[in-house]
């Protein structure tokens, strides 16, 4: 049940990240906060589709 999702800023839109998640136990959008490169510091990123 594992798939693979890929985190992108929502500041900049960057698409950043990859990591996977259990769709079972959570079915909800990802967000984490994570370093954005661009803007060199930390921001948040979501799950896209």
């Amino acid at each position: 049940m594992r798939v693979i999702v890929t985190l992108a800023c929502t500041e900049t839109g960057d698409r950043n990240y990859t990591t996977t998640k259990n769709k079972r136990t959570h079915p909800e959008r990802l967000e984490m906060r994570k370093y954005c490169p661009r803007l060199k510091r930390y921001t948040l990123h979501r799950e896209t589709r």
